[in-house]
């Protein structure tokens, strides 16, 4: 007696299973980023700290500002004004006023280079530099967060506002190593001079933007003489 032939799933059916078995994972994904999105959040807010706290040396706590056309505020305000930039401001454990840090990125020879700088404005100078994020080549790119005479560039890198407080009164610029003789100048590391110019670049940028629209501001920042 001959057997009955299986029945042949539908192209429908199959499709239909497909889209539900896409769906119920689509759910998972989505449920497990909110489940771990506050901690994620939370160790990157401590992540940041702790690196204004190496560029700020005597800083006890951090306040996030937006800085824009409009001035200054604190960022759990609201959304970000239309072209604003975020910004760190540092206080050491008596509530005063010490500094400023900022984020900036350039590229440099393996990926982006990502770093936070820390400026006072008493000097008008970048006065500290950490590295949030690269993957530049190890050994030598990597020279910027360990070799002592970069690092020197950013004792007090000369960032001040030209008169009208629009733009920054000298590019900051990167030259061949050993040549440095302006203060808005960067003493590059022989061999690493993509990275090095990507942090020039990074912070030319950065503080380009920023400084115009934070300077006039200072005073909301509760800046203590």
């Amino acid at each position: 007696m001959n057997q009955p032939a299986p029945a042949i799933t539908s192209s429908t059916a199959m499709i239909g299973t497909l889209a539900l078995v896409a769906t119920l994972c689509g759910i998972l994904i989505v449920s497990a980023y909110q489940g771990t999105l506050p901690a994620i959040t939370a160790n990157k807010r401590l992540a940041l700290e702790r690196a204004v706290f190496e560029v700020i040396p005597g800083a006890a706590s951090v306040a996030e500002y937006y800085a824009s056309a409009q001035g200054i505020r604190p960022v759990d305000e609201g959304p970000a004004p239309e072209g604003a930039v975020k910004f760190y401001a540092a206080y050491d454990a008596q509530g005063a006023f010490l500094g400023v840090a900022a984020e900036a990125a350039a590229k440099g020879y393996a990926d982006v280079v990502r770093i936070l700088y820390a400026y006072d404005p008493v000097r008008q100078a970048v006065t500290g530099f950490g590295v949030v994020g690269m993957r530049e080549t190890p050994g030598i790119g990597d020279k910027i967060v360990t070799d002592p005479q970069f690092l020197k560039n950013f004792e007090a890198l000369d960032v001040r506002l030209d008169a009208e407080m629009k733009a920054l009164a000298n590019a900051v610029k990167v030259v061949k190593h050993g040549t440095k003789t302006r203060a808005w100048e960067i003493d590059a590391i022989s061999g690493a001079t993509v990275t090095c110019k990507a942090v020039g670049r990074g912070i030319n940028d950065s503080a380009g933007r920023l400084l115009p629209m934070l300077v006039p501001h200072l005073d909301k920042l509760n800046i203590q003489s």
